[in-house]
């Protein structure tokens, strides 16, 4: 069986519904990046470890929390031992739009996995874009990069649309095979 780590910040509590989803999704353990863009003590050793990471944070203004971008900063210690070169790698994110720029977000998340010499796991769950689909449907919003979210501004995360927590458990779900795929 293969180890998954979700590596993730979140700042209202939607993006911990999507990483707790994930998890679920890929019977992963949770690496959660605080609020002052810390990991626990045994953060980094738990990521080591991992054959997969799925990687997350809310968008705000286009891009990556500034908690997810020092714990990014930060990788520069495993990225130079070359620690996580071959791992499967994957991202998710959430916003208050539709669209909200989440793609550049994905795009972060995705160069961060190269530059650790990672293998990129797409979303692999086909959009719902039939006249018939509705907003609760698996991948509504049509992403193929990675697992994406949407909750209106004045939304609590409980009130997050199911069909996207669907979405992050099924990306989970792939996430994990894939990674089965590729263990030595």
């Amino acid at each position: 069986m293969a180890r998954v780590v979700v590596v993730y910040h979140s700042g209202y509590g939607h993006t911990q519904r999507m990483a707790n989803s994930i998890a679920e999704g890929a019977g992963a353990e949770l690496v959660v990046i605080d609020a002052e863009g810390n990991l626990p003590a045994d953060g980094w050793e738990t990521l080591g470890a991992a054959d997969a990471i799925v990687m997350g944070s809310p968008t705000y203004m286009g891009g990556v929390s500034w908690q997810f971008k020092k714990f990014a900063d930060a990788s520069s210690a495993p990225w130079y031992t070359q620690t996580w070169k071959d791992k499967i790698f994957a991202g998710f994110t959430t916003s208050a739009a539709l669209n909200g720029d989440k793609m550049s977000t994905l795009n972060y998340l995705f160069t961060l996995a190269m530059q650790h010499g990672g293998i990129w796991v797409s979303q692999g769950v086909m959009p719902s874009n039939s006249k018939s689909a509705q907003r609760n449907d698996a991948n509504y919003l049509g992403s193929y990069s990675g697992a994406i979210a949407q909750s209106p501004s004045d939304a609590g995360a409980s009130d997050m649309f199911a069909g996207d927590l669907e979405t992050a458990r099924r990306f989970g779900e792939r996430v994990a095979e894939v990674a089965r795929r590729f263990q030595r």
